[in-house]
């Protein structure tokens, strides 16, 4: 199990709990021996205290971590009103990396909108980090599902059929298809998906 809680989940009724988070490391501040990590979800953010350096060997932003420890209650000059957690935080006993990154970010994943477009599309998956990017992935997956949903109460049927178009770097496995017309030539027929998870 990665977690026992989502970020965004954890609040004052869970104060002495042991808990487990993952997510990426949003940001990190050292306010010498004591080390505070700002801990995102796709639900949001959970402040995690680290009193041991050692914890942070490989850690960087955007690193996937797991975190073990117990919610405490902030402390008045702590409490941040901002964040829906900001009353608690995870005191750290375990942290264990999930996913390394690289020290040096090629772009700052808040302020990928204004970034290069060849560079977003060169590392789309943390252009997907961003806030609003991911809230916008969020929205289209409710909408389809349900749209979907009223369909099929409508009585229609989705099926899936194979495509044959022209082929395209997207990621998208690609099997070649003998043509029945033209002799000796191929069409490029792409496998995906067309289901949605969550």
């Amino acid at each position: 199990m990665l977690r026992t809680k989502m970020c965004n989940e954890v609040r004052k009724t869970d104060v002495g709990n042991q808990e487990r988070l993952s997510g990426w490391v949003d940001t990190i501040r050292d306010h010498g021996g004591v080390v505070f990590i700002d801990l995102r979800d796709e639900s949001g953010v959970t402040q995690v205290v680290l009193h041991d350096d050692k914890m942070l060997e490989g850690v960087n932003r955007e690193t996937v971590i797991s975190v073990t420890g117990k919610i405490r209650e902030r402390g008045e000059d702590m409490l941040n009103p901002k964040l829906e957690t900001g009353e608690v935080e995870l005191f750290a006993e375990k942290l264990e990396i999930l996913g390394p990154s690289r020290n040096q970010l090629p772009f700052e994943i808040r302020e990928s909108r204004e970034t290069r477009e060849d560079l977003r599309l060169k590392y789309r998956y943390l252009d997907l980090r961003n806030p609003e990017m991911h809230d916008n992935i969020i929205f289209r997956a409710k909408l389809i599902k349900f749209l979907r949903a009223k369909m099929e109460e409508q009585g229609f049927m989705e099926i899936q059929t194979p495509i044959l178009t022209a082929s395209s770097p997207e990621g998208a496995r690609d099997y070649l298809v003998p043509s029945r017309k033209h002799k000796g030539r191929f069409y490029a027929r792409r496998r995906r998906s067309s289901s949605s998870s969550s």
